[in-house]
């Protein structure tokens, strides 16, 4: 792949989102300063706070990420197990002690402390509602597993295929001399780049990372070079490729919160009430100036009426003249100033900020946690119906390339067990299920369906209890466990069920047995004397 090409292809790319930038260095010096380097070069450890008056946008964004963590991707939680496209093969025991033991690894690697997967994936998500593009980079680790990096947006440059989906990720990122030198010792480094690692080993160089699908592959060799992916590191100044590698999955995950037509970019919550956001900072502007003249109003001092300076200082003493009328000649001026009109104008702002990124929404459950059974389903369906469109896009674009690049990963270090034979017959093809909070809040209007059923036909029931052998009663057990979240190990398997019942079916004969013994000895006691008075015959008596 010729160089020049690369970089006149990054050359385009960078200066297509040129208002891109602008807009996000707006947001961030609002929203997110420790992000706000998107126009310029800010040195490490600056302030970056100078055009942030009222923090509400930012403690909604934080609260965002949190809560968007907590719906998809819950730390502590299993939020999605692996299935066979054939449902057949999903009742097989070894098939399903397979995708155990692969979810098992999964979780173990991916929330290990040398992963840093939970931290880096809520850095995704506060980029996701600040710029509405995200981007993590999902590399081998050091020893075993994945190790995960989120970008900074400021960084990444992304193209999309016919499909609309990120197939091209340009990273142009700077690292010293010295970490240079450690990431590519058998690389092809400039003989400028080793010198500086020699002699300036902190000294900043500039690298470009290019993954894109590459096309001219031969497909029967499974070497690096012919992966479905390039992956190649550029050093910027002297354009020279230091290493070419591949990849059999794409290394970048890139997530879109909306995505207006035509745009490759996200639009994110933030960009949405942006002129809300800038309003709330110059009315707090407004608001502290108006209560710093009411704390600390101007004077209004009568002509000639003080001989000397005025000190304003707490405890200080100014000499003045009283007129005839008693009337001080020094006394504060009443503005009129109406600060209680400026809170109630920012509150409202706050709502509209707090609805943009659904902190409202997300306080469905925790405003009203004295609710029945059915009322939390519904409550729950109606979050899943509303946040479905939005954030239910990540399972798509984020979620879904994550779990199959940590597979490929794992599997590449041998840490995924062998396929079960049954799974290879099939073609070990596997589906995604998520059974994160939201994807059960979406599936909650299956659940309260089963809730209104049953609680319509008791009325009929007291009448004809036979109509409730329509419903299979474990069945619906199962469903409303998955629908509230509970584990499936506290539920028994169909063979464990129906040996319990087979032996409380024995149990119970086994008690009318007991319970009917005397009265059949009473029976038989008595079939036996009339048998004896039988045998005694109208002369014996």
């Amino acid at each position: 792949m010729d160089n020049n090409e690369i970089f006149k292809r990054f050359e385009l790319l960078r200066n297509g989102r040129g208002v891109w930038e602008s807009h996000w260095e707006e947001i961030a010096e609002r929203v997110l300063p420790r992000s706000a380097e998107f126009v310029g070069e800010r040195e490490q450890g600056d302030k970056r706070t100078e055009k942030l008056y009222d923090a509400t946008a930012a403690l909604a964004l934080e609260r965002f990420a949190a809560a968007v963590e907590s719906l998809l991707t819950p730390r502590g939680a299993r939020w999605h197990t692996l299935r066979s496209t054939n449902e057949a093969l999903n009742r097989d025991d070894e098939v399903r002690a397979w995708f155990d033991q692969v979810e098992n690894s999964m979780f173990s690697h991916r929330y290990s402390p040398k992963a840093n997967f939970a931290g880096q994936i809520h850095e995704g998500y506060m980029s996701l509602g600040a710029f509405g593009t995200g981007a993590t980079f999902v590399d081998e680790g050091p020893v075993r597993g994945c190790i995960y990096r989120a970008c900074h947006l400021a960084d990444v440059f992304i193209a999309e295929n016919e499909h609309g989906m990120v197939d091209t990720v340009f990273r142009h990122f700077e690292v010293s001399a010295r970490q240079a030198l450690r990431m590519f010792e058998d690389g092809d480094l400039s003989d400028d780049l080793r010198k500086a690692a020699m002699e300036t080993p902190d000294a900043k160089v500039k690298l470009l990372h290019v993954v894109m699908p590459r096309y001219d592959r031969d497909p029967t060799k499974r070497d690096r070079k012919n992966a479905p992916w390039f992956g190649g590191y550029f050093e910027v100044k002297t354009k020279q490729m230091i290493e070419e590698g591949g990849f059999d999955t794409m290394p970048y995950i890139v997530s879109r919160y909306v995505t207006g037509p035509r745009e490759t970019y996200g639009r994110s919550p933030a960009m949405t009430i942006l002129p809300d956001i800038k309003m709330i900072n110059e009315m707090s502007k407004t608001v502290i100036r108006a209560g710093q003249k009411v704390v600390d109003p101007p004077l209004l001092v009568a002509d000639e009426g003080v001989m000397f300076p005025i000190n304003s200082n707490p405890g200080a003493v100014t000499f003045a003249r009283m007129d005839g009328r008693n009337i001080p000649p020094i006394q504060p001026l009443q503005t009129g100033a109406r600060v209680d009109i400026g809170f109630e104008m920012m509150e409202q702002r706050r709502k509209v900020i707090n609805d943009a990124f659904l902190v409202t929404l997300f306080q469905i459950l925790v405003e009203t946690p004295t609710m029945t059974a059915t009322e939390v389903l519904q409550r729950a369906q109606e979050k899943g119906a509303l946040l479905a469109p939005t954030i239910g896009r990540q399972q798509t674009e984020m979620l879904g390339p994550l779990i199959e690049r940590e597979f490929d990963v794992l599997e590449s270090q041998g840490l995924i067990p062998p396929l079960p034979p049954a799974l290879i017959e099939a073609g070990g093809e596997y589906d995604i299920e998520y059974v994160s909070p939201l994807s059960r809040a979406m599936k909650a209007e299956e659940g309260v369906g089963i809730l209104r059923t049953l609680e319509m036909v008791q009325p009929i029931a007291a009448v004809d209890p036979g109509v409730m052998d329509n419903f299979d009663t474990d069945e619906i057990t199962r469903i409303l466990a998955d629908t509230n979240g509970a584990p499936q190990k506290i539920l028994r398997n169909k063979a464990d069920i129906d040996a319990k019942r087979q032996q409380k079916g024995q149990q119970e004969a086994a008690q009318q047995m007991i319970q009917g013994a005397p009265q059949a000895a009473d029976a038989a006691l008595k079939v036996a004397q009339i048998a004896d008075m039988g045998q005694l015959g109208p002369s014996q008596s």
